[in-house]
């Protein structure tokens, strides 16, 4: 099983409308994506200094299950409409769970 985190930080200036859409088009992945096994979203809590604004978690059964998520026309769909032009910071990282 392979779990896929990412984080980002929003430029100045984006509104909550935003990132509500943002949220609603994430809700969509799982039932357009089915290599998604397992997927979470959503806007920082605030209750630490220096966190992210919003974080994505999924899990996919293999790596290529992962890349056919990462580069499926949904997923690429929401990157760039809500992520891509907003960001000023992002991390990601895949790794295997034991």
């Amino acid at each position: 099983m392979i779990r896929h985190v990412v984080m980002f930080r929003w430029k100045p200036g984006v509104e909550e409308a935003h990132v509500a859409a943002l949220t609603a088009a994430f809700q969509r992945l799982p039932g357009l994506i089915p290599q998604i096994v397992s997927y979470a979203y959503g806007a920082d809590l605030g209750v630490a200094a220096n966190n992210f604004d919003y974080a994505v978690t999924a899990e996919f059964a293999s790596v290529d299950d992962f890349a056919a998520y990462r580069d499926h026309p949904e997923h690429q769909a929401v990157v760039q409409t809500f992520i891509a032009p907003h960001i000023e910071d992002r991390h990601a990282v895949q790794f295997a769970l034991s």
